[in-house]
């Protein structure tokens, strides 16, 4: 080597310092949020197992509500048997009367209720690994729960940093109404789509963060509250960044963004032959219609003075349930208080105000508030005070009784 080399020497090309793989670091970054949210999971659902076997009750419960031969089959009832009904059978939209009811069910239960992702990819799996549409079904929420945990981490971290985004994952793993998480149902689903929707709007990918909720829209009906805060994200991005961004992806952003709930609503309607068909259906089957909140104010103000005469009654699971709202409307309030983006404000609020706003069984608005997943932050930020060991303690404690409050009480004493 000549004077003039200045290229490295073997020892110093050893001792140069390589950027980490891009998987290793992805494994390094985000393996502790999974491993936390798994852990946590496993705990509850365990329990939640362990407490169906010792109670045995739904051993004499219909295999359709709550029942089976062993105690994993309540993961596929309720809601889970209409899921499984569509992706083995598809849809066959129609309001069917039933014959000679005067009560509030006057039509006939039809899966077209039930929205089309989540049972589509039941049956791609299905079809891809030979599974059964409860084994797929079950796969996919899992998997979902687990991408759900990583986006809200994501939306948490660019809040609060990671160790708010640590908490946020393990506040999904025990909040009321996780006990779907793992079961055939598709909220997990939904949640995964939503939080990275959110993250999508912060970050302005905008092209992503309508993709993500035309998908949405194509899986729970509340995605209307997406929607909404996609339009608020693309308003603000257009009076601040017009000239950084443009306007092209934005609009095609919010343009795309409704397809999915609007297009399975106009399907469904022009298979009825009539275009209102989605919502006659959810009243007159399942008595679920918007009646601004009149019934959960009936229910608010009549479980503290142990009356259980409105509609739907169940009361150990309205307990929970009440409990569950009082929570969210805390949360809500702390969560304005740390001024969060306009976007979340907005997919909060909305998501409260069309749970809140229903006519429904009230035993399951645990489950139903599980997407309004911004309302983990303020107490995510509290427990960012705490080292990840130390923060372990209450989620592990919280773990354990989500077995019964998030999981048996959902399933077994009232309906998911």
């Amino acid at each position: 080597m000549n004077a003039t080399d200045t290229r490295p020497t073997w020892n110093a090309r050893l001792t140069e310092v390589r950027p980490p793989h891009p998987l290793r670091a992805a494994a390094a970054h985000y393996g502790p949020v999974l491993a936390l949210y798994g852990a946590l999971k496993l705990i509850g659902f365990t329990v939640f197992l362990y407490l169906l076997h010792s109670a045995g009750d739904f051993r004499e419960k219909h295999p359709r509500f709550g029942g089976g031969a062993r105690p994993w089959d309540v993961l596929a009832t309720w809601d889970g048997w209409w899921y499984q009904q569509v992706a083995e059978h598809g849809y066959d939209p129609a309001l069917v009367p039933v014959p000679g009811a005067t009560g509030m069910i006057t039509i006939e239960g039809n899966s077209a209720a039930f929205f089309p992702l989540y049972p589509a990819l039941m049956r791609l799996v299905s079809e891809a690994t030979g599974l059964g549409s409860y084994g797929a079904g079950l796969l996919v929420s899992v998997v979902a729960s687990f991408a759900a945990a990583l986006g809200i981490y994501t939306v948490a971290e660019q809040f609060g940093g990671r160790r708010a985004g640590l908490a946020a994952a393990g506040l999904w793993a025990v909040w009321p109404g996780s006990g779907v998480e793992w079961a055939v149902y598709s909220d997990s689903l939904y949640v995964a789509l939503a939080a990275w929707a959110c993250h999508a709007m912060l970050s302005r990918n905008w092209l992503t963060a309508g993709l993500l909720t035309f998908l949405a829209g194509l899986n729970r009906p509340t995605a209307g509250a997406l929607i909404a805060a996609l339009g608020v994200a693309v308003a603000l991005a257009l009076h601040r960044h017009r000239r950084e961004e443009g306007v092209v992806r934005p609009l095609l952003a919010l343009a795309m963004a409704p397809l999915g709930l609007f297009g399975y609503l106009a399907w469904v309607g022009h298979r009825m032959g009539d275009y209102g068909g989605y919502f006659k259906l959810q009243d007159g089957a399942w008595a679920h219609t918007f009646d601004y909140g009149e019934q959960t104010l009936d229910v608010l103000t009549s479980v503290p003075v142990g009356r259980f005469d409105y509609l739907f009654a169940y009361p150990f699971a309205d307990v929970v349930g009440v409990g569950t709202v009082l929570l969210a409307f805390t949360m809500l309030g702390l969560l304005f208080r740390h001024r969060p983006p306009a976007p979340l404000v907005v997919y909060t609020a909305l998501t409260l105000a069309l749970i809140l706003g229903s006519q429904q069984i009230f035993a399951n608005v645990s489950r139903y508030l599980l997407p309004a997943f911004p309302l983990f932050l303020p107490l995510a930020l509290a427990l960012r005070r705490l080292s990840p060991l130390m923060m372990c303690w209450p989620l592990g404690i919280a773990a354990v009784a989500s077995g019964s409050y998030a999981g048996y009480v959902l399933f077994e004493l009232g309906v998911p």
